[in-house]
């Protein structure tokens, strides 16, 4: 069903007035209220928001929505009061730039307190009893971007202090149309983990380096990647944490338990903690210092050489920094945004300052009620690793990765989509994601018919991948057979039919797709060299797309253009052992096969049907026994460049699980994925990590034990 609208009683949408249209703009929302039974808190807002009761957290959102519309959540406040007048702040971030993460539209916030039928305290200009508005001077205006696809990096500056004698003037907020609906999904219960040891220890001192931190999210930035240009920027973090030289005096490893958590860093001194696996939340800890100091965490998801010195906090091209200028005083401090780490390091320069409670505020999906049963201790591993990256990837929408973009992309959602079924036997999640795609009416910056590759996002440098759009629609299909959701599916046929219409001008006289536009994306390995001038894979996904209209809609002809389209490719990509990948214009300008084999290749056919272990049961059997996480080692067919992770592995263990292989399946994931497990305890965007540790589709695993038989209900 499609998300019910919701109306505020009272409330409307404000933004202080003198910051309308700047960026990372942080503003406090205040209201004082008496403990009272029965008081609940309605609100939406954009960019993001963090609810705190006298000072203590509460929650975060919101729950993310389509252009134009925005999701309305509700919390219980009396159970987190204390008797008599209790302070209520809502912090919002105007970020104000595009991302892959929060869209670009202008910053409000519409909130109200109510009791009943009766509103307590709401957002409104110049009536009674109305939240207030005030600057929140603390966090730096002037940052760099995080990453490329994230919002801007957080730095802090306590000497600036927020003044709550002065509040701000607030206006309506930007006069586009705004529909709220119902959130539809469940919150995150916000639980605090702590570090579980200090690893490393040691000194800092500073240097000034040759060249600093090179990336797209510092250097380019303009109107199609919004945000401060360098000579903009009060400060950039990266460049100053690079600044920073650590020797690592011990590793003596100091286990930390919530009795024993404190520790004493010397002044310009730092240590690595380790929080026992991947986390997903936000970074806090209390320090007090002596002195007026300047606090860093840096963090990351792995280490070089096992040497917790080797932090790495520049690994994914991301500023992965939190800084902190901070006088001399006790301060409790919590990172406004989720990362994802494994090790943190905290440095204090200028001041000993004493350290204690180092944990994550985790943020994201519940702990499922499910275990695997086998007595294969390192399946067990690759188990948990799954569930725990499901967890970090699964909030208010699907995301790929929950470190360096926190985006709805599609394809990852095709699988993580199964592992939330799988789980919960709900598709609250994907309902939401879905939706997201069909609320605003077109896509700017994207050719008519085109569905942004990931999304809810602003892509202003015109970026799209079109097969992911064909992963859309095939996802719509196996939604409909676990949801049985046919008035989404009916809302979604317009823009399905757009996106047809959107490739058939790319259509030859054969039917094969040519020279698509923008990013053709098969997955991260030889395959995306190849996918010019006619890539097969792309037009197998075709195939079956054509395939996913014609049974959402009842529309026969599709079927026939599938079978056509589907035979073509046989008799043009197979040379007779494998399916070559593409085919190219030669000087004569005729199309011809450029003799480039992928494994992922072999893998798209098998997935999408355009061949069977019965139509091809010799290239089956080599896919079957030469193929797979031993190869590397075995050598086998040389001339077949291998598939990655993502997504030419999960294609191969899929079709495994579908054709019946079950030890093959059990051997391939120990193969794959136990390495990842014991590394991050959570699993990887590629066989190697040298990306994102924990990414969202990589959970699909879970569904894989499931349809062996392996999971049962914890009671």
């Amino acid at each position: 069903m499609l998300s019910k609208k919701v109306e505020f009683k009272k409330a409307v949408p404000v933004w202080a007035e003198e910051y309308k249209k700047e960026m990372n703009i942080t503003v406090v929302f205040r209201a004082v209220v008496e403990k009272a039974e029965g008081l609940t808190l309605r609100l939406a807002g954009s960019s993001a928001f963090r609810i705190e009761i006298n000072g203590e957290f509460l929650a975060m959102g919101p729950a993310r929505a389509g252009h134009g519309y925005y999701r309305v959540d509700e919390y219980s406040l009396s159970d987190n009061m204390k008797d008599g007048e209790n302070v209520i702040d809502i912090v919002v971030a105007g970020y104000n730039n595009n991302s892959f993460y929060w869209i670009d539209v202008p910053p409000f916030l519409c909130a109200e307190i109510v009791k009943g039928d009766d509103v307590i305290v709401s957002t409104g200009i110049g009536g009674d009893n109305e939240f207030t508005g005030y600057r929140y001077n603390e966090r730096v205006q002037k940052i760099q971007r995080y990453s490329f696809q994230r919002n801007f990096a957080e730095v802090y500056d306590f000497n600036n202090k927020s003044d709550f004698t002065k509040p701000l003037k607030l206006a309506l907020a930007d006069e586009e149309e705004k529909v709220f609906v119902e959130r539809g999904i469940f919150y995150p219960a916000y639980e605090k983990e702590l570090a579980e040891a200090i690893e490393c220890r040691g000194n800092t001192t500073v240097s000034e380096k040759e060249q600093y931190f090179v990336d797209r999210a510092i250097h380019n930035i303009g109107p199609r990647l919004k945000g401060f240009k360098i000579d903009e920027l009060e400060i950039c973090s990266t460049w100053e944490a690079e600044k920073l030289d650590f020797s690592a005096d011990s590793y003596e490893v100091k286990k930390l338990s919530a009795e024993d958590n404190t520790v004493e860093i010397p002044e310009n001194g730092h240590a690595v903690y380790n929080m026992g696996r991947n986390k997903c939340g936000l970074i806090g800890f209390n320090i007090k210092c002596e002195k007026d100091a300047v606090v860093y965490a840096l963090f990351d998801e792995t280490i070089k050489d096992k040497d917790p010195n080797k932090l790495n906090f520049l690994r994914l091209g991301t500023s992965s920094v939190v800084m902190w200028k901070l006088p001399a005083g006790e301060y409790k401090l919590l990172t406004y945004e989720p990362y994802v780490y494994k090790y943190l390091r905290i440095v204090v320069m200028g001041s000993k300052a004493t350290v204690s409670d180092v944990h994550v505020r985790r943020v994201g999906f519940y702990m499922p009620k499910k275990r695997v049963v086998t007595d294969n201790e390192k399946i067990k591993a690759v188990f948990d690793a799954a569930v725990e990256t499901f967890r970090q990837n699964t909030c208010d929408i699907y995301m790929d990765c929950a470190s360096r973009e926190r985006g709805g992309w599609l394809c990852d959602s095709y699988f993580t989509s199964r592992v939330e079924y799988t789980l919960t036997g709900k598709s609250e999640v994907e309902r939401n994601f879905l939706e997201c795609f069909l609320q605003p009416e077109s896509f700017k910056c994207l050719p008519k018919g085109m569905l942004p590759m990931c999304y809810p996002a602003d892509h202003y440098d015109e970026m799209f991948i079109p097969n992911w759009a064909m992963w859309y629609v095939v996802e719509l299909e196996e939604y409909l057979a676990r949801s049985g959701d046919r008035e989404l599916i009916d809302a979604a046929k317009g823009k399905v039919y757009d996106l047809l219409q959107y490739f058939r001008p790319f259509e030859n006289k054969d039917g094969l797709l040519e020279k698509l536009e923008s990013w053709v994306f098969v997955e991260w390995s030889k395959s995306n060299e190849l996918v010019q001038d006619l890539n097969f894979p792309s037009n197998m996904l075709y195939a079956r797309m054509k395939r996913s209209i014609a049974a959402l809609y009842g529309d026969n002809a599709l079927i026939s253009e599938a079978e056509k389209l589907e035979q073509t490719i046989r008799e043009k990509s197979f040379n007779g052992k494998f399916f070559c990948d593409n085919m190219v214009y030669n000087e004569a300008g005729e199309l011809v096969l450029s003799g480039e084999c992928t494994e992922s290749c072999q893998y798209y056919a098998f997935h999408t049907g355009v061949a069977t272990p019965e139509t091809y049961p010799e290239l089956w059997e080599t896919l079957l026994h030469d193929f797979g996480p031993q190869r590397k080692e075995t050598g086998k067919h040389p001339d077949i460049y291998f598939a990655n992770a993502f997504i030419g592995n999960y294609l191969r263990l899929d079709l495994l699980m579908n054709y019946g292989y079950e030890k093959e399946i059990l051997d391939n994931m120990d193969g794959y994925f136990y390495y990842m497990a014991e590394q991050t305890g959570t699993l990887w965007e590629n066989d190697g990590d040298y990306a994102s540790c924990s990414h969202g589709f990589a959970s699909h695993v879970i569904y894989w034990l499931d349809k062996l038989g392996m999971l049962e209900d914890v009671k």
